[in-house]
């Protein structure tokens, strides 16, 4: 039979095989050195020269980027015939996260790696391939994003760059200013977004640095990530060539998009670096510090913090590195029906855009709550710069902002669930119809099912996706096309999906290895996996709650609330003694 090939978005909609995800657990040798090349580079280069960095020392960003280069970390998934190594999306997930420790350091190479050199490798003409890749990967040159203006920040569309046709159409003058550049600073390439004459759309360019008419503001000064090159560009009559036209006229903001899609997904593997570095910091002072006579470690409610930390990073990892395999299953098969390799890994990242926005907002979030802990476990040395905590705390705040505000990837994901359902690509409405209709029906009991691991919890999951169906099927019924102006209630929306996504996930990880290793051996993923979906249940009843009140009135008030308790009831679960339980198994002596 043929492999069913995922679909992005239809976790709502349908029932996945644990066997059929991928898990950390099977990174394979090859995977963990290249991590672990990762890993000794920031324990060489990077963290003994933190403060170094935040001071942004002349010259040491650019040095450190260029030795990344030499080690070819910056060009791992970037195509061999142009000096990278190949690897597919996945490995590049996982050298995201194992540089996102780095601090600023992890802002600047995935800057580089992902919207830097990306739109080039995928949007590019052979020749610029070959004239700008293998460079970047490399680390011979050192590329930049200019999107952001001072009026265009989440309306892209709304710039006012300008590029003017000159020369009989063989060169562009650009004019105009960017802003928030990241390795503004230090880049030999941007790649610059820009109107043509009076185009309503945007076009994109690769600028190089020596084509003159570029100046820049001083380094900006900033809350977090102060060792990142943060510039306003200005661009003065800028003449760049015709054949630096990226893609085609008009283009740009389709560039825009299809590459943020991956920078969202490895926004999250950089965050999820972050809270392993954190966790495994505060474990570390959780043990040594003593107070009352104790390792403040053994009191209940250090254990409740660490805890809850760890099954909440245990949640991200699973949901992404689960989209990782989607991507990649997706791109071999657009492989399979003869598309070139650049097409291939667009539609397949595209594809997935919806999680990739999900990752995004979950990822980031997760880190401020670990980070906020990570305080919390230090104390008063946490809140001082003589510690790790505090540029921790800084740093991770502007990830919520980055790649999208999360209040834009919340509408998002509402938004492109229900253009693929209106498309036919996904099948929501019959869902959403047969939900409604179980409401007006006494609930069905059912009959016995076995004891399997995880069964009440499938159950569970099933209803929860329920509540997401019954809410966005009356939401589309009571105001149809002017939903987009309801963004509080979509957001309520996009809540639920992401709870559900990153709860599924878990318990599918949690599944797989019970599977493989048995359940007593997989006990600590199952008890993570348990308590995120408990607290998933209880999020989900919140949301549901605020967005019914917020437009249902009379009996479909009523029979929706009906259903918001049916459909989040969960049986009695001790979360407490779970949560030691996922403390004393991360502190053993092998999980060390």
């Amino acid at each position: 039979m043929k492999q069913h090939i995922p679909k992005g978005g239809e976790f709502l909609v349908k029932e996945t095989d644990p066997g059929s995800i991928f898990t950390p657990e099977e990174l394979d040798e090859e995977q963990r050195m290249i991590a672990q090349a990762c890993n000794e580079f920031l324990t060489r280069e990077v963290f003994p020269r933190l403060e170094e960095l935040d001071r942004q020392e002349e010259g040491l960003m650019e040095s450190l980027l260029k030795k990344a280069g030499e080690l070819g970390l910056l060009g791992v998934t970037v195509p061999e015939e142009y000096g990278g190594s190949g690897k597919g999306f996945n490995t590049g997930l996982l050298v995201g996260e194992a540089i996102g420790a780095g601090h600023s350091f992890a802002v600047a190479f995935l800057a580089h790696t992902g919207i830097g050199t990306l739109p080039i490798l995928y949007y590019g003409t052979d020749k610029q391939k070959e004239k700008y890749v293998s460079g970047l990967a490399a680390g011979e040159q050192l590329a930049c994003y200019c999107l952001t203006e001072p009026d265009a920040g989440s309306d892209a569309r709304a710039g006012k760059t300008r590029a003017a046709i000159v020369e009989d159409g063989k060169a562009y003058l650009l004019n105009g200013q960017k802003m928030w550049i990241t390795n503004g600073g230090f880049a030999d390439l941007f790649i610059v977004f820009a109107k043509i004459e009076d185009d309503r759309e945007l076009s994109a360019f690769i600028v190089e640095k020596g084509f003159g008419g570029i100046t820049m503001n001083p380094e900006e000064r900033k809350m977090g990530i102060k060792g990142s090159s943060t510039r306003q560009v200005f661009f003065n009559d800028c003449r760049v060539p015709a054949e630096n036209l990226l893609s085609g006229r008009g283009q740009g903001f389709k560039i825009a998009v299809n590459i943020l899609n991956t920078g969202r997904a490895k926004l999250c593997a950089a965050a999820l670096g972050a809270c392993k570095e954190v966790i495994a910091k505060s474990e570390k002072y959780a043990n040594e510090r003593v107070q009352f006579g104790a390792p403040i470690a053994s009191f209940g409610a250090i254990k409740h913090k660490l805890a809850e930390m760890r099954l909440q990073t245990f949640a991200l990892e699973s949901a992404m590195y689960r989209t990782g395999k989607y991507v990649e299953e997706v791109c071999d098969e657009y492989l399979r029906e003869g598309l070139p390799a650049d097409q291939a890994r667009l539609k397949s990242t595209e594809q997935f855009a919806i999680e990739c926005a999900i990752l995004k907002v979950c990822g980031s979030e997760c880190l401020d709550y670990v980070v906020d802990e990570g305080v919390q476990v230090f104390g008063g040395m946490g809140y001082s710069a003589e510690g790790p905590m505090e540029r921790a705390y800084r740093d991770a705040r502007i990830n919520r902002i980055f790649e999208g505000t999360n209040e834009i990837n919340r509408l998002l994901v509402v938004d492109m669930l229900l253009k693929r359902a209106m498309k036919g690509e996904l099948n929501l409405m019959g869902p959403a119809r047969e939900v409604a209709g179980e409401l007006m029906r006494l609930p069905d009991m059912g009959s016995a099912e076995p004891d399997t691991v995880l069964a009440a919890e499938k159950r569970l999951l099933a209803n929860l996706k329920k509540v997401v169906l019954m809410v966005a099927g009356a939401a589309v019924r009571k105001f149809m096309q002017h939903l987009e102006k309801e963004q509080e209630l979509l957001m309520n929306i996009a809540d639920m999906v992401s709870f559900i996504y990153l709860a599924e996930s878990a318990l599918l990880r949690a599944a797989s290895l019970s599977e493989k290793q048995g359940e007593e051996n997989a006990s600590l993923y199952l008890d993570m996996a348990r308590v995120y979906l408990q607290e998933a249940a209880d999020k989900i009843w919140l949301a549901g709650k605020e967005a019914v009140n917020s437009f249902a009135e009379g009996d479909e008030l009523k029979a929706m609330q009906l259903g918001l308790k049916r459909f989040t009831k969960a049986a009695p679960f001790n979360m407490k003694e779970a949560r030691r339980r996922i403390f004393n198994g991360s502190n053993s002596p092998e999980n060390q």
